[in-house]
């Protein structure tokens, strides 16, 4: 939406949920930034070198692309036979449900003490 990659369209490679980049997400060549890498100690060799990388960026600043029409949307939520759905606001394409993923952490199960 803002910003100097504008208009870019990306895969969205990670979401950040928690932690110091929550809300922030990883969009494949968009927000390339330089990073200077030093040499490795002990190597005469090996130079430092200057490789580009991408950083996160806020979410706010993210819209969902339509790969049928070719355009941006802003995403709209509609109710229809009692479920909420999420559709795209300026084509009106309606977007799949997102399963519910949780995750439970199991217990050690013991075995070796029930005989």
């Amino acid at each position: 939406i803002a910003g100097k990659d504008k208009g870019k369209v990306g895969e969205v490679v990670k979401v950040y949920r928690k932690g110091l980049k929550a809300g922030k997400i990883l969009v494949d060549d968009v927000n390339l930034v330089k990073k200077a890498l030093k040499p490795k100690a002990g190597s005469e060799e090996e130079k430092g070198k200057i490789i580009l990388t991408e950083k996160p960026i806020h979410h706010s600043n993210v819209m969902l692309y339509s790969t049928a029409k070719q355009q941006v949307s802003r995403v709209g939520h509609k109710v229809v036979d009692g479920k909420k759905l999420r559709y795209l606001v300026k084509t009106g394409e309606v977007l799949q449900e997102r399963p519910i993923v949780k995750k439970v952490k199991e217990e050690p199960s013991s075995d070796a003490g029930d005989e």
